[in-house]
């Protein structure tokens, strides 16, 4: 049995299709940071505030975006030659 701790419901849960729609905008933005104000102009469809914040968290914590104080920046890099080069190297 899975707890239920593990798995917070959320008030505002967003569907997949939001989730996927906001993370492929930040992908393909043309800024190196953008703010969330900005980021709502120009997501193809209007998004709640609060399932905003719930997939920005998400992407926060699983290391695709970085929040800071000047906006939100993509930071994911899926390229196989830079996983495998940081996979076989050296820790410091």
């Amino acid at each position: 049995m899975v707890s239920s701790e593990a798995y917070p419901r959320y008030e505002h849960s967003p569907t997949l299709n939001t989730v996927i729609m906001v993370e492929e905008t930040l992908r393909n933005m043309d800024e190196s940071v953008i703010t969330v104000a900005d980021l709502k102009r120009i997501l193809p469809r209007k998004v709640n505030h609060n399932k905003l914040k719930v997939i920005l968290r998400y992407l926060d914590e699983s290391n695709k975006i970085f929040f800071s104080v000047d906006g939100i920046s993509w930071i994911e890099n899926s390229n196989p030659n830079m996983r495998e080069a940081i996979s076989q190297g050296l820790e410091l």
